[in-house]
């Protein structure tokens, strides 16, 4: 499936986009704020294409203008993110390369997910979640609507060894309709 806005293609992950998204995803400050290591090479980045965004609902971010991916986007099911969800709930996770941030990429595809997740997956609600000091990730949240929910304390970072502290948001069907 792929989606669209104004400027931004969201659509599936494909093997020709390892060495674009390795510029990015490299980068100290993309990934462990988000809770995941720098990839390390571009095979690195090849095989997380393989494995970790072939999950459904798991797309790239590309720009209109060359289709090259700037960034990752995708909705969670019960079990796959940081907050508890129930059945009919997701939790959606972003992040977008450095050279990219400013520009209000973030805040476009995640208006058009969550759009998704509530007109095609039929979404009660939309969970969002940053951890301390991801205070870019919190800004996207409340500006495209999130409310805050809870925090949680001492939730275990697998992916790079760490215990952190996350704040859980919500948006509800309702609440989106209402903004709409």
């Amino acid at each position: 499936m792929t989606f669209e806005t104004d400027r931004l293609i969201l659509r599936p992950w494909l093997d020709a986009d390892a060495e674009d998204l390795y510029l990015y995803a490299r980068d100290p400050q993309v990934g462990p704020i988000a809770g995941w290591p720098p990839h390390t090479s571009a095979e690195n980045t090849l095989e997380i294409i393989r494995t970790v965004f072939s999950k459904p609902e798991t797309y790239a971010i590309a720009l209109k203008s060359d289709d090259r991916p700037i960034g990752s986007i995708g909705l969670l099911f019960n079990g796959d993110g940081i907050a508890p969800i129930g059945e009919t709930e997701v939790e959606l996770g972003f992040w977008i390369g450095v050279p990219h941030w400013g520009h209000g990429y973030a805040p476009e595809a995640s208006l058009r997910l969550i759009r998704h997740a509530f007109d095609d997956l039929n979404a009660t609600a939309v969970w969002c979640g940053y951890y301390d000091g991801n205070l870019k990730s919190k800004r996207v949240q409340e500006k495209i609507g999130f409310t805050y929910h809870h925090t949680l304390e001492n939730v275990e970072v697998p992916l790079v060894n760490d215990v952190r502290t996350a704040h859980i948001n919500i948006m509800t069907r309702e609440r989106w309709k209402a903004t709409l």
